[in-house]
């Protein structure tokens, strides 16, 4: 099976789609630090705003039954999967309605409709329970992949690489996306992680590829092929998506200092990724300033 190619309005109605779910993350994860400063919300929450390109691109790339396991930074994962915003707030305000009954929280959040097996607070914890999903999707013979959201603090966590040498050993059709956004809680990643990265996946014999985490198209167009792969019955793959988070490890780590101002201002300003997506839109013609702006309105 080949993927097809994508006709210019298609593509285009494609990438206005992935603007849209980008700023609704963006959104929805402003609004859950104005309630957390308003000592509104219960407990922390982790923001994902600066990442945005890594979940939308990621999750465009997938069916609706299709599986993802998240992290506590997982808002964003869950709303490009097709959770709901009102039944997102529900849950981290505690409230009935919420996913799961308001007794999760931010760090829980489980959607089964849409294939979100859930988010975990444990560090990695989600490698194997996206690595069984995909176990059973390859058992049942469903044609379904399994995606496993983590960040680089994981890539600590010896559970992962147990998960991974079984689905190259099984050829599962699971996908572990790291999502590399430099701190692992407010240590640099310099400090404690050797060697490369996609060695790690690579020793198992899983293919392993890096993306630019802010360039929502390249995350989609290379989560495609990867996807489309797993799907054919060719195994895991490995992506590290290199990202940014704009605010600290959680809402109440207001200081930063553990960076520097100039790295911040670099990031926010240069590579964006609603700022990316717009400019190359905006920049070809595609597409008037104005319509992207009534989006994020």
């Amino acid at each position: 099976m080949t993927t097809q190619a994508i006709e210019p309005r298609m593509e285009l109605e494609q990438n206005l789609h992935m603007y849209r779910q980008m700023a609704k993350i963006r959104a929805f994860e402003e609004q859950v630090n104005e309630l957390y400063k308003g000592a509104k919300m219960p407990g922390l929450a982790h923001l994902y705003v600066g990442e945005e390109a890594v979940a939308v691109g990621v999750c465009e790339a997938l069916h609706r039954d299709d599986f993802i396991t998240s992290t506590h930074r997982g808002h964003g994962h869950c709303l490009a999967k097709g959770a709901s915003v009102n039944r997102m707030f529900a849950e981290l305000l505690g409230k009935e309605p919420g996913y799961c009954r308001g007794k999760g929280g931010s760090m829980h959040i489980a959607d089964p409709e849409t294939g979100n097996l859930g988010a975990n607070a444990i560090v990695g914890g989600s490698a194997g329970i996206a690595t069984g999903a995909a176990l059973s999707a390859k058992m049942r013979g469903s044609g379904q992949v399994a995606v496993c959201f983590f960040g680089d603090g994981a890539l600590g966590q010896g559970v992962l690489y147990e998960a991974m040498n079984m689905a190259a050993l099984w050829k599962l059709p699971v996908i572990y996306v790291c999502e590399n956004n430099l701190y692992g809680e407010y240590t640099s990643n310099a400090e404690t992680i050797a060697g490369e990265i996609l060695a790690r996946a690579r020793a198992f014999g899983i293919q392993a590829e890096s993306v630019d985490g802010q360039d929502v198209q390249a995350v989609n167009a290379t989560m495609r092929r990867l996807v489309e792969r797993a799907r054919t019955g060719e195994g895991p793959a490995f992506l590290e998506c290199k990202t940014y988070r704009y605010y600290g490890h959680h809402v109440g780590d207001v200081n930063r200092e553990y960076r520097t101002k100039e790295e911040e201002r670099e990031w926010m300003t240069t590579h964006d990724p609603l700022l990316t997506l717009a400019g190359r839109l905006t920049g070809q013609g595609l597409v008037e300033q104005s319509v992207l702006e009534r989006i994020t309105s």
